[in-house]
């Protein structure tokens, strides 16, 4: 989206986050900034909900949407707009009308007349695209199937906060090419940092994010050896080998394929001394990470959760103008 894209969508109210290819380098960074400066503001606050001092959202409604099951989503955005001085309504997708007897661009005009902002947890990437084209307020991609934007800002917060500016750092990927891995490779283009994806074969990035990451020149490169991403990395990060819908026989498909990436101890010796553990919950301890690394003092997991509160801010006042 170009300048004039985005001013015309922010004065139409539709200044949309839907991924990190489609919002500009300085509207990241813009997001960040603000993300840190309000976290750094609240330092040593005791009530979690009290509004921040400028409560920027002050009379904003913000609905959630939940066709997937939540818990850092869903308590960081209710508790985002509550610093930001607005409020947020929960909508289960299963007890709505979604997508079933009315159409999603219907539910999107719908839910324009009444919230200011809509956030969406949902399984399919097109319900997200549907849904922001009708809508005439911003809507939020709180993750899908293929992508995992907010997670990602949460984890470059956490980053620069204790290592200093991401740019120039390399990034280690383990695991399945997955939705928050498509979002991390979004991310190493638009940030300007090197992203090392080991995977097996068959778990590979999308084509068409790689060919996004190919074409934007970004420094992104897939290995099937862990040893080989792994070198050199400032950040080694990884995800859930396993879905809770997945069947008995895939699990153990699965859990054969991924197992050379599990991050143990001698994972993180190949990677800097000083290089970072991240991995965005719920964890398998035992399978894709093991106690010594989730617990261990280079571990920054639950730093990472935390700051899902901070950067959820971040989006929420860019995508109602207040950044």
């Amino acid at each position: 989206m170009n300048a004039q894209e985005d001013a015309a969508g922010l004065a139409a109210g539709r200044r949309h986050f839907l991924d990190l290819n489609e919002a500009s380098s300085a509207d990241l960074r813009a997001i960040l900034t603000d993300s840190a400066r309000r976290k750094a503001a609240r330092a040593g606050w005791g009530a979690a909900a009290a509004p921040d001092e400028d409560a920027p959202l002050k009379g904003k409604m913000l609905a959630m949407i939940f066709e997937k099951s939540s818990t850092r989503t869903r308590v960081s955005f209710d508790l985002a707009m509550r610093q930001l001085g607005g409020a947020t309504m929960v909508l289960n997708g299963a007890e709505m009308q979604f997508g079933r007897g009315e159409t999603i661009a219907d539910t999107a005009r719908v839910l324009s007349r009444y919230v200011d902002a809509i956030m969406i947890r949902t399984f399919e990437h097109d319900k997200l695209l549907e849904l922001a084209e009708a809508a005439t307020v911003p809507v939020i991609n709180g993750l899908t199937d293929k992508t995992h934007p907010c997670q990602i800002l949460a984890d470059v917060l956490t980053f620069e906060e204790k290592r200093g500016p991401i740019r120039g750092k390399k990034v280690a990927w383990l695991g399945d090419g997955n939705n928050v891995c498509a979002s991390f490779i979004h991310a190493a283009g638009q940030l300007d940092f090197e992203l090392a994806v080991a995977c097996p074969a068959s778990l590979s990035p999308e084509r068409d994010v790689l060919d996004w990451a190919e074409k934007t020149q970004a420094r992104v490169s897939v290995t099937r050896d862990p040893a080989e991403a792994l070198m050199g990395a400032d950040l080694v990060v990884t995800d859930s080998w396993m879905s809770m819908h997945d069947p008995e026989h895939t699990r153990i498909r699965r859990h054969n394929l991924l197992s050379p990436y599990q991050v143990d101890e001698k994972a993180m010796q190949v990677a800097n001394p000083d290089a970072l553990f991240m991995h965005c919950l719920p964890a398998h301890r035992g399978e894709e990470v093991v106690n010594a690394v989730m617990d261990g003092p280079n571990s920054a997991v639950f730093d990472e959760a935390e700051n899902r509160l901070h950067a959820q801010k971040g989006v929420l006042t860019w995508c109602l103008g207040a950044i």
